[in-house]
């Protein structure tokens, strides 16, 4: 493990204590902590329940607004369109607010559909989930800068705006340049924001998302709220060794809206969906 990676996880490992949140005791700090996620802002990313939603899509929403979610972000549709989702979603009283769409979508002829769908769903965010790997170099994110700028300025004339989502290679310093830092410093934040996945941050060795909070403010509207196992694996929210309320504590200034839960490989989609709202809804920080 490289050191900014040991870095970042010395900072962010650690345990939630608290009124059934971990096992270690509160410190003075934390007992003075009231700080908590709005319920409106507590949303599932879809991908999580993608095995229960090729069979039964409005059933798996219906559950999910049964555990106390508000929101969702859309990754996969399912045989569905925007409509039949938004029928749905109406009919569970849950809301879209964002969907997954593939960055060679966004930058082709197939961005006016996907933006007129985003309105169907009635969400406010178009996400390009990953990059190619082709891209993966400094010149090749600095094309991809120029991109979202562009795509970003439509989105906006739309209503909407662009983010976008990472994953660890994001993070990887390519001839002493960090990727991420990249698309951060060479987009236009009028018309780039991002979705920062906490798990892949911490995963590659990212700069702690508290600091990219207080460096980068307002330009992160949505989190993907994902645990990390002590080996590394993924685990459910509040169960892992992520420090949320550390990551949490500059939230505000990083202008997040949304907490969405995300578990790449659930064992048990539903449990996995119960137990990290609950961590969520019962969290102070």
């Amino acid at each position: 493990m490289d050191r900014t990676r040991r870095t970042f996880l010395s900072t962010a490992v650690g345990v939630v204590a608290a009124t059934g949140l971990g096992t270690t005791s509160v410190s003075a700090t934390e007992a003075r902590r009231h700080r908590r996620i709005p319920p409106s802002g507590i949303g599932m990313h879809l991908y999580t329940m993608r095995t229960p939603l090729a069979t039964d899509f409005r059933g798996t929403l219906e559950r999910l607004a049964e555990i106390g979610y508000a929101t969702v972000g859309v990754s996969g549709r399912h045989g569905h369109s925007a409509a039949d989702i938004r029928r749905m979603l109406d009919a569970t009283r849950l809301r879209a607010v964002l969907e997954h769409v593939a960055y060679d979508i966004v930058k082709g002829a197939g961005l006016p559909q996907a933006l007129e769908d985003i309105h169907t769903l009635g969400g406010k965010w178009i996400v390009v989930p990953s990059l190619p790997g082709s891209l993966h170099s400094p010149a090749g994110y600095r094309e991809v800068a120029r991109e979202f700028n562009r795509v970003g300025l439509a989105a906006r004339e739309s209503g909407l705006k662009l983010l976008y989502h990472n994953h660890g290679t994001d993070h990887q310093v390519v001839d002493g340049v960090s990727l991420y830092d990249i698309l951060l410093a060479e987009t236009d934040p009028e018309l780039v924001a991002f979705e920062l996945d906490l798990y892949w941050a911490a995963n590659g060795g990212a700069s702690a998302p508290g600091e990219l909070f207080v460096r980068h403010p307002r330009r992160f509207p949505a989190l993907h709220v994902k645990d990390m196992a002590p080996n590394g694996d993924f685990a459910d929210v509040g169960s892992g060794v992520l420090d949320f309320p550390a990551m949490f504590d500059t939230a505000r200034r990083g202008g997040v809206k949304q907490w969405l839960v995300e578990h790449d490989a659930p064992a048990d989609p539903f449990a996995s969906a119960l137990a990290s709202y609950t961590y969520l809804s019962r969290l102070r920080y």
